[in-house]
């Protein structure tokens, strides 16, 4: 906690090893009730953790790593250095972007939700703004609560890890750009539904079989947009006695060109802020693009 003249900086971390997002804003939004309960012996929990582990059948719960020596699975990554700036995006916005991708990928229904909207937009506008060749190619790529989507589903209260990176199928930047808006967002679709419980579980049998350490590198490239965080995380409702947080940001770990945070805006109602990081070159782009700053709101 540090102290400022007019309040104070709640500043938290959870190392992926311990837990995923929701766990850890599941944990702080439990202090907070704890702490406007301070009168009482026994707190009752809204949520109360899920502590038991879930492995797929046939393994657990001990797991040895093939490792020898620290050396084999640290490595300390530095980014470039980037120019990072939060966009906010309204919930008129976010549902007016939500209309357009589900107009233009003609769909019979709606099927597009409103964050595959929102990352199809700043993918499409991300790789202009980076003026990468036509035949380059370029991804995006998200990270997904896995819990609801296991068969059958882990409590949403499970404490610990349970999420992939959904990434879109790799496609060349003219045709990122070259399509409409629809496009790119039913590519964020069809990305999500095919993120199956038997995809998931495949995918962490494969890794049991053959461990590894996950880099930050791996997700580096002038094509690679990566969103993380959510703004399902309920953020803004940790309160210690000072009222809602004025604001919400994320610290310098892990930071690198084409990555962003997406929280929940702080008034609510479905509106969005993204935390976005380029290299300068390219947030100078993006902030003179047309279509992205079309739908940014000043507040």
């Amino acid at each position: 906690v540090t102290e400022l003249v007019d309040g104070v900086f709640i500043g938290l971390s959870l190392n992926h090893a311990i837990g995923d997002g929701s766990s850890l804003w599941q944990f702080f939004n439990s202090l907070s009730e704890i702490f406007n309960a301070q009168e009482t012996n026994n707190v009752l929990l809204k949520n109360p953790p899920v502590l038991e582990r879930w492995f797929p059948k046939g393994y657990g719960p001990v797991h040895n790593l093939p490792f020898t020596h620290s050396d084999e699975f640290i490595s300390r990554f530095e980014s470039p250095v980037l120019k990072e700036r939060i966009f906010h995006f309204s919930s008129q916005t976010i549902r007016s972007l939500k209309t357009k991708a589900n107009q233009e990928c003609g769909t019979a229904t709606t099927i597009i939700s409103s964050f595959q909207s929102l990352a199809a937009l700043i993918w499409r506008c991300i790789t202009r703004a980076r003026k990468l060749p036509y035949d380059e190619e370029t991804r995006c790529s998200f990270a997904a609560n896995n819990r609801a989507r296991m068969d059958p589903p882990l409590s949403l209260n499970y404490f610990g890890n349970c999420i992939s990176a959904i990434r879109s199928m790799t496609v060349k930047s003219g045709e990122l750009l070259g399509n409409d808006f629809g496009w790119a967002a039913l590519k964020m679709h069809q990305a999500v539904i095919g993120n199956t419980s038997e995809e998931i579980s495949k995918t962490v049998e494969e890794w049991l079989k053959s461990s590894f350490i996950f880099h930050l590198e791996t997700l580096l490239g002038s094509m690679v947009v990566h969103i993380g965080s959510s703004p399902r995380f309920e953020k803004y409702e940790c309160e210690f006695g000072m009222g809602k947080a004025v604001a919400v940001r994320s610290g310098y770990g892990g930071k690198f060109d084409g990555k962003i945070s997406a929280n929940a805006g702080r008034e609510g109602g479905g509106s969005i802020d993204l935390e976005v990081c380029l290299v300068p070159e390219f947030m100078y782009a993006l902030e003179s693009d047309q279509e992205f700053m079309s739908f940014v709101s000043s507040s």
